[in-house]
């Protein structure tokens, strides 16, 4: 595809010229005409391994070599084509199913039109991401035309006519060119005996269908085309029923249960004007029925409470909200409120006559409010706001089970159409109406759908069927639904990406000559005492580390980072690729690499006793830790050791090892403990996090135990240096680029994130946590201290992590200066360079440090401003979805290892509800919540005591519970019955000493 635009580009021989004019008004009020040349061209080749025209004319790559031709000579039939076909979607029709169109079972030699990939793009860019995916696969067969540029094929669009019926009429061109150009390419092959290929346009626009039959086009509705497949039942399970329930609810004349959405106009005016307010909605992980959005206008998340004001927004979505008036905000909730207690066994094909609020969620918000308004002392009322309407959905593609009680018993065996609910793992994703002919064999899987729409009238959105994962616990299943779930990138590396990569392969070796052109401009640091320390077994090792002494009584130090972006050239198919994943994702048996296996962990990785180009940063150090002055440059390096973290703490401690690799280390652990102090002294915070590490089978990778993580001074060590780096990186990189850098910044908290916490702590403690600055609130936790208790202090350390904000990559020129700012390393400037292998924002650093060294000029896709906040932006989130799936393999694996066992362990009370608590178990590192009606059967009466965290139970059981506290609970696994998934299940055995 990219050969093929940029000979486009290069050659306009043979083109005729079309001039597009636009009129436009300037804010002054003239009217400009504005003339756009375009050169259409008669040799864009139809790819088709039939045509011998084209193949004679084709345009050459930059290198002369024919781009090879895509649709087979012989593409496959079906009873409506037994002769043959080629398929040419319209935009519609991949919105609506591309998960068709990615099946391997059906949907081969498909025709991607210019006009259509770009109208894609411009409505979904995870569709197209996913399209242009497609159309590498070499087995799949997906040509891009460009019928744009194609002389016979261009469109220009008419006086008065709509952008998409002029898309809709350069489809119907192209496929009717297609048709003739063919049959005419096989009978000039004198092909009499050749099949000519049907050329079908596939559409669900009924108006495009009607106006092809009329122009005597092939074409045809996706779902009357899957009929005629062999696999026709499975695959019309994939097919969106939206527009088909909504035709059916309008001839029923449904109920409205929702208000409807403001225009866009209005919201547009609204958030303009500051009456109505934009943000991303979330939902309250203890109750379905309580959601939040944060605003710039409000200190406070707006709350937005019960189904009515949620309004059908669905988690991740950017919502249109109106803030309701005073005398109705309310607090956040203190009751657990579960979806799949609350509604169970509901009928799934039960449209008519459903409340949006069932009888028994309406009870659980009334006692909730009678609990607010009966407290003695006045309670704190957040802002609460209602839904008007959706800026933008999130929806993606969801992992879940089917709910077993919504099948139909009499036709579980059949193949007859039925509605079912499928329960999403995510608890803050409503239940998803799915119409299926497989429901039977499918209940007790781990299924794949996408959400179609949610109309006004249908309490839960509707959606289809895409596939099935595998049976419920596996671990294949279970480790795909986390990848997709999280919308990780875990398919195999395309073979375009695999042709960046050294043809010597394993072989390749840095040059013996430096006369070599690799040698261009680097430093030969071979002889240095240079070593990594990592965490134990790690293969992509992107650090290594040397100090040495200098005669003036100062330090050397060298931080030496893998040379990725010798490897990985801008724009071509590999950097494309690692953009798009944006960051290596660690599960505890698996690692999803951002670069292919060849880099990552043998060419790029700085593995000891070979020789590895790196980019280097040097310091020279004063023994106080001050720096004296420090330089960057692109090297060669020879590692003497692979430590890891153990082996290198032991070997520092031994007294008696004295070689000088030692002694280096054990100069780098004085340096970092300075470092470290002078960071603390500024006001650098230390946070908490749970953290453990599961230990499995080497050959099977099932758990065996977890254990909880040590902490060792190696790690620190390693760390200050990284932390050194990437500050020291980060100033010379904005110096060069002011505009374009690419740093990382971690947003001050707002004081009223911390409220909560700070109130807890004086009403169960008598601390006082201090906010105004990261110093202040470094100072305040060290000060959390419990005598008795040396786990307090770490679990308030974890619950003010939680009160942060998330970090995030951005451009430099997008922020002022002091926003740059670093709050939790107490650093003016940051980003990140030294994990180059695993991360992209790191790869960009790189090759910004490698132009400001003026190693090498400056790409122009790390020149602008636009393209890098787009690669920020992606980048952010891969990120955060690549810790949230490291999280949730923990998690699974921590459950797995627990399988069929029971444990007492000590926890700690980290919220209280009304109607339950959550218990952290810092053994196993993992949460969960007890309710009251696990205590007991019949639920025990209960007292709540929100202003001192305290819950009191009476009846067949008593006991007190409150914040903070230390307790004993038994430790099993239980298959959870709403999500499906396996997890452990906390029981109170004793309510310790508070």
């Amino acid at each position: 595809m990219t050969s093929l635009k940029r000979s486009l580009a290069s050659d306009p021989s043979a083109a005729n010229i079309s001039s597009k004019v636009f009129v436009r008004s300037t804010r002054s009020g003239k009217v400009q005409k504005i003339v756009r040349e375009l050169y259409l061209r008669d040799d864009i080749p139809c790819s088709s391994q039939l045509c011998t025209s084209c193949l004679a004319k084709a345009p050459r790559d930059a290198g002369g070599v024919l781009v090879p031709f895509v649709l087979s000579a012989q593409p496959a039939g079906t009873r409506a084509y037994p002769q043959g076909h080629y398929l040419v979607p319209d935009t519609n029709a991949l919105l609506n199913a591309l998960d068709l169109f990615e099946q391997t079972s059906a949907f081969y030699d498909v025709i991607i039109l210019q006009t259509v990939l770009e109208e894609l793009r411009n409505r979904s860019l995870p569709l197209y991401n996913r399209l242009v995916g497609l159309t590498k696969s070499e087995e799949k067969r997906f040509y891009v035309f460009f019928n744009d540029f194609r002389l016979e094929t261009s469109v220009v669009r008419d006086v008065g006519e709509s952008i998409n019926d002029r898309n809709d009429r350069a489809v119907r061109r192209a496929v009717k060119w297609y048709s003739s150009h063919l049959a005419r390419a096989v009978k000039a092959a004198g092909g009499r005996s050749k099949k000519i290929p049907a050329v079908v346009m596939l559409s669900d626009d009924k108006e495009n269908l009607r106006k092809a039959k009329e122009d005597g086009i092939e074409a045809c509705s996706l779902k009357d085309y899957v009929n005629g497949l062999e696999n026709a039942d499975q695959l019309l399970d994939m097919i969106s029923v939206a527009k088909e329930g909504r035709e059916l609810r309008d001839a029923k004349a449904a109920e409205n249960l929702y208000r409807e959405y403001y225009s866009v106009s209005k919201m547009m005016t609204g958030v303009r004007n500051g009456t109505l307010h934009q943000g991303i909605f979330n939902v309250s992980p203890y109750n379905y029925l309580e959601g939040s959005v944060h605003v710039p206008t409000f200190d406070k998340s707006l709350l937005i409470l019960g189904r009515e004001n949620i309004n059908r927004a669905v988690q991740g979505d950017v919502v249109v909200v109106e803030v309701l008036p005073k005398d109705q905000w309310k607090e956040p909730s203190t009751k657990i409120i579960e979806d799949e207690t609350m509604n169970k066994n509901e009928n799934a094909d039960a449209e008519e006559g459903e409340a949006v609020v069932t009888e028994k969620e309406r009870r659980a918000l009334q006692e909730e409010v009678k609990r607010v308004h009966s407290k003695s002392t006045e309670g704190r009322p957040q802002p609460t706001a209602r839904v008007v309407g959706i800026a933008k959905r999130n929806w993606r593609q969801y992992v879940g089970h089917i709910d077993e009680s919504s099948v139909s018993q009499s036709v579980k065996q059949s193949r007859k159409q039925q509605t079912v609910f499928l329960i999403p793992m995510d608890k803050r994703i409503p239940k998803i109406r799915v119409r299926t002919r497989q429901a039977g064999e499918i209940i007790g899987k781990r299924v794949l759908v996408t959400i179609d729409s949610w109309d006004r009238d249908s309490r839960y959105p509707v959606g289809h069927f895409v596939r099935s994962l595998g049976e419920l616990e596996t671990k294949g299943a279970e480790t795909e639904a986390l990848l997709l779930e999280y919308d990780v990138q875990y398919r195999p590396f395309p073979k375009a990406v695999l042709d960046c990569l050294p043809k010597e392969g394993h072989d390749w070796i840095v040059p013996p000559s430096k006369e070599d052109p690799g040698w261009r401009d680097r430093r030969d640091l071979r002889h240095l005492e240079i070593c990594s320390i990592d965490p134990v077994g790690c293969q992509d090792i992107d650090d290594a580390l040397h100090a040495r002494p200098l005669p003036n009584g100062n330090y050397e130090v060298g931080v030496h980072i893998a040379d990725v972006s010798h490897f990985v050239k801008p724009n071509n198919a590999m950097d494309t690729e690692a953009s798009i994943r944006g960051t290596t994702v660690y599960l505890v048996d698996k690692r999803i690499d951002m670069l292919p296996m060849l880099l990552g962990t043998d060419l790029c990785s700085l593995k000891p006793y070979v020789e590895r180009y790196a980019f280097s940063a040097i310091w020279e150090i004063t023994p106080d830790a001050d720096i004296v002055k420090s330089e960057f440059t692109k090297s060669v390096i020879k590692s003497r050791e692979a430590f890891s973290y153990e082996q290198a703490q032991i070997r520092v401690d031994d007294p008696s090892q004295q070689d000088d690799l030692t002694k280096a280390m054990r100069t780098l652990m004085m340096l970092s403990k300075k470092f470290k102090q002078k960071r603390m002294d500024a006001g650098a915070l230390s946070l908490s996090s749970p953290e453990v590490r599961i230990e499995t089978e080497s050959e099977t990778s099932d758990p065996i135990d977890v254990k909880t993580k040590k902490h060792l001074d190696t790690m620190s060590l390693v760390e200050e240096f990284m932390l050194l780096a990437n500050t020291s990186v980060a100033a010379k990189i904005y110096e060069a680029f002011p505009q374009t850098a690419m740093l990382r910044r971690h947003g001050a908290p707002p004081k009223t994130n911390f409220e909560e916490l700070a109130n807890q702590l004086k009403v169960k403690r008598g601390l006082e946590l201090r906010v105004s600055s990261s110093k202040e609130l470094a100072d305040s936790l060290d000060a959390c201290v419990d005598p008795k208790e040396p786990f307090f202090n770490t679990l308030i350390r974890i619950l003010a992590t939680r009160c942060m904000m998330s970090a995030e990559y951005f451009c430099s020129g997008t922020q002022a200066y002091p926003e740059f700012r670093h709050y939790g390393l107490a650093s003016e400037i940051y980003t990140h360079f030294t994990s180059p292998i695993r991360r992209y924002a790191d790869l960009v650093a790189h090759r910004q440090l490698a132009a400001a060294i003026d190693y090498e000029p400056l790409d122009a896709s790390v020149r602008s401003k636009g393209k890098l906040e787009a690669v920020c932006k992606n980048i952010n989130v891969r990120h955060r979805n690549a810790q949230q799936a490291g999280r949730a393999s923990i998690e699974y694996y921590v459950g797995q290892a627990l399988k069929g066992r029971v444990v007492d362990e000590h926890g700690f009370v980290m919220k209280v509800f009304s109607n339950g608590f959550v218990v952290l178990v810092p053994r196993f590192g993992i949460e969960s919540l007890i309710r009251l009606r696990d205590l007991a059967d019949p639920e025990p009466e209960s007292a709540f005591d929100a202003e001192h965290y305290v819950l009191r139970t009476r009846g067949s059981r008593e006991l007190s519970v409150e914040l903070f506290q230390k307790v004993l609970v038994r430790i099993s696994d239980v298959k959870e019955e709403g999500t499906g998934k396996r997890k452990v299940r906390f029981e109170l055995v004793s309510a310790g000493e508070a």
